[in-house]
C-alpha cells in the first residue's frame, strides 16, 4: 500500500523531490539490470573455467543428469533453496551457454524450476492461518499454482522423454532464425557487457594440444584464462580456483541484483499492483464475451510479472487478496498462469547475454521454458472441464482449514522430502527408481480411482471397497493424527486438565462450523463484494 502523501497534497518542493527520487530510482534500476546481465556473463565464464574438459565430461556423461526425473527434482530443490525460478533458470541458461549442460538435459531442470517457484506463495498463505475461512481461501489460491505445475509436469515430462517435442519445436524455431555461430556470430547484449566483464575475466577456448578452436574446429575444447588485462592476469592461481571465486561472486551478484530489482520495483509501484488487480480483474465483459475475461487476466499476469521480474512476488501479492476475498480463486487462476509466462522473460534475458557461439543453444532452452508454460495453459485452461487445478486447490484448502498443521506437512513433503527421495532413488540407478516408483504410482492411481468411484458410482465396487472403514482409522482419517498433533503442541491439553473440557467443546464448535460451511464451500471462494450474504437476504410476505 502507498502510505505516503498524495501528489495533490504536496507543495512544489515536495513534488520536485518526489520526481528526483523517481529519476534516481529509475537510474538505479537500469544500473542493477546492467550488473545483472554482466553477472550472467561472468557466471557463464566461471562455469567454463570450473568445468574444463573433465567436468564437461562429467556433466555430459553423468547418468544422473541424463535421467529426466533426477533433472526435474534437481530443478525443484535448487529453486526452493534460492526462492526464485528466475535465478535458477538463469543459472541453467548460463550452464547451457558454457557448454556444461546440453539442451535436452536442461529441459527437465527448467520444468522443476517452475514447480519450485510456487513454494514462496504457499509459505505466504500459511501466514494467514489465524482465520479459518481466510486460510481456506488463501491456501487454495496459493496451491492452485502448485497443482498446475505438477499436473503439467506429469503430462509433459513423459511426452518430452518419449517424443522430445519441446526440443524439436524450439530447434525448428531457432533454425528458422538463421543465427550465425563462430566468429561471425552476433553478440547482442555482450556488446554492452564486454567493457566491464573483460576487465574482470577473459577466457579463451583451446584444444588439448593448446591450439585455438578456430584453428582446429573439430577438436574437443576446454577453456583457460587468456593473457589480457583482466584482474586475474597476474594472480598466481589455477584456473579452477579463479573459476570457483568468480562462480561464488557472480552467483552472489546475481541473487543480490534480483532481490534489489524486486524491492526497487515494489517501492516504485507502491499499491499499483493491487489497484490494477482490483479494477481490471473484478470486471466482467458482457455476456457474449464473458470468456475473454480470463484471457485478459492471463495477459495482465504476464505483464505485471514482466514488470516486477518475479513470479514469486506477483503470486505472493495475489495470495493475501484471495485470502481476504478481494479476488476469487477462479480469477486468481488465470493470473497465475500469466505469471508463469511473464517469468520466462528472465531466462530470455539471460540467453541474450550469452556469447555468439552459444547463443542458439541458450535461446533454445529459454524458449523451452516459454513453450512448456504455454503447453500447460493449453492443457488446463481453455476448456472449463479441464481446470482441474481449481478443484484440487479447493479440496486442499478445505482440508488444511480443518487441519491447519497439514499445511506445514504439505510444504515439507512436496518441496523437500519427496524431491530428495526421488533424487536418492535416481542416484541409485534407473532399476531402483523404476522398481520403487512404479508400484507406488500404480497404488496411488488405484486409490484415486476408488475414491472417485466411491463418490460417483459405488454400486460398481465390491462391498468392502465402498468405504475405507475396513482399514484402521489412522489410514483413512486425519482425526487420530490431529489429536496427536494437537496433544503435542497445545499447552492446555498436556498441562491443564481443567481445560480439557473447554478444548473439547471448542473442537465440537469448530466441527459444527465445518458442517455448516461444507455445503457452502464454493461460496468461500467468491468475491464477497459481488455476493449477497445470507444475513442480508429478506424474505417477503404476501397479503
Amino acid at each position: 500500500r502507498d502510505t505516503g502523501v498524495k501528489w495533490s497534497d504536496l507543495d512544489t518542493k515536495g513534488k520536485v523531490l518526489r520526481v528526483l527520487k523517481s529519476i534516481v530510482k529509475f537510474i538505479l534500476l537500469l544500473g542493477l539490470l546492467y550488473v545483472f546481465v554482466c553477472s550472467l556473463d561472468i557466471l557463464s565464464s566461471a562455469f567454463q573455467l570450473v568445468g574444463g574438459k573433465a567436468a564437461g565430461d562429467i556433466f555430459q556423461d553423468n547418468a544422473v543428469l541424463s535421467n529426466p526425473v533426477a533433472g526435474l527434482v534437481i530443478g525443484v530443490l535448487v529453486t526452493v533453496l534460492v526462492q526464485s525460478s528466475s535465478t535458477s533458470s538463469s543459472i541453467v541458461v548460463s550452464m547451457v551457454s558454457s557448454g556444461l549442460l546440453e539442451v535436452k538435459s536442461a529441459v527437465p531442470i527448467i520444468m522443476g524450476a517452475n514447480i519450485g517457484t510456487s513454494v514462496t506463495n504457499t509459505i505466504v498463505a500459511v501466514m494467514q492461518a489465524g482465520d479459518r475461512n481466510e486460510f481456506r481461501r488463501a491456501f487454495a489460491g496459493a496451491t492452485v499454482h502448485d497443482f498446475f505445475n505438477w499436473l503439467s509436469v506429469l503430462v509433459l515430462l513423459p511426452l518430452e522423454v518419449a517424443s522430445g517435442y519441446l526440443y524439436r519445436l524450439t530447434k525448428l524455431i531457432i533454425d528458422s532464425f538463421n543465427i550465425q555461430t563462430g566468429a561471425d556470430a552476433p553478440d547482442l547484449l555482450k556488446v554492452i557487457t564486454e567493457p566491464l566483464t573483460k576487465n574482470i575475466i577473459e577466457v579463451r577456448s583451446v584444444d588439448l594440444l593448446g591450439f585455438t578452436i578456430q584453428q582446429y574446429p573439430y577438436s574437443r575444447p576446454h577453456l583457460s584464462l587468456s593473457s589480457g588485462t583482466h584482474m586475474f592476469v597476474y594472480a598466481n592461481l589455477p584456473d579452477l580456483a579463479v573459476g570457483l571465486i568468480l562462480l561464488a561472486l557472480s552467483l552472489l551478484a546475481l541473487c543480490t541484483c534480483l532481490i534489489l530489482i524486486v524491492k526497487l520495483l515494489n517501492s516504485m509501484l507502491k499499491g499499483q499492483v493491487a489497484v490494477v488487480i482490483k479494477k481490471v480483474l473484478n470486471t466482467d465483459f458482457p455476456f457474449p464475451f464473458a470468456w475473454v475475461t480470463g484471457y485478459i487476466a492471463i495477459l495482465v499476469g504476464a505483464g505485471m510479472t514482466f514488470i516486477v521480474q518475479s513470479s514469486s512476488v506477483f503470486t505472493s501479492a495475489i495470495t493475501p487478496l484471495v485470502g481476504i476475498g478481494v479476488i476469487s480463486l477462479e480469477r486468481a487462476y488465470p493470473l497465475t498462469l500469466g505469471s508463469n509466462i511473464g517469468t520466462t522473460t528472465t531466462a530470455l534475458l539471460a540467453a541474450l547475454a550469452s556469447p555468439g557461439e552459444t547463443l542458439a543453444n541458450s535461446l533454445q532452452i529459454s524458449l523451452c521454458h516459454f513453450f512448456f508454460n504455454i503447453s500447460g495453459i493449453l492443457l488446463w485452461y481453455p476448456i472449463p472441464f479441464t481446470r482441474i487445478p481449481i478443484r484440487l486447490a479447493k479440496a486442499l484448502g478445505n482440508r488444511t482449514a480443518k487441519y491447519r498443521w497439514f499445511a506445514a506437512l504439505y510444504l515439507i513433503l512436496c518441496f523437500f522430502l519427496f524431491p530428495l527421495l526421488v533424487l536418492g532413488l535416481s542416484i541409485a540407478g534407473w532399476q531402483v527408481l523404476v522398481g520403487v516408483g512404479v508400484p507406488v504410482l500404480v497404488f496411488v492411481i488405484f486409490v484415486i480411482i476408488v475414491n472417485i468411484m466411491q463418490k460417483r458410482c459405488p454400486r460398481f465396487l465390491p462391498s468392502f471397497l465402498r468405504s475405507w472403514n475396513f482399514l484402521p482409522k489412522p489410514l483413512h482419517s486425519f482425526k487420530p493424527w490431529d489429536k496427536v498433533v494437537t496433544a503435542s503442541m497445545t499447552f492446555c491439553r498436556t498441562r491443564c486438565c481443567c481445560c480439557c473440557k473447554c478444548c473439547k467443546e471448542k473442537e465440537r464448535d469448530e466441527e459444527k462450523d465445518d458442517m455448516k460451511t461444507k455445503d457452502k464451500s464454493l461460496e468461500m471462494y467468491d468475491n464477497p463484494a459481488l455476493t449477497i450474504e445470507d444475513e442480508a437476504k429478506v424474505t417477503a410476505t404476501h397479503l
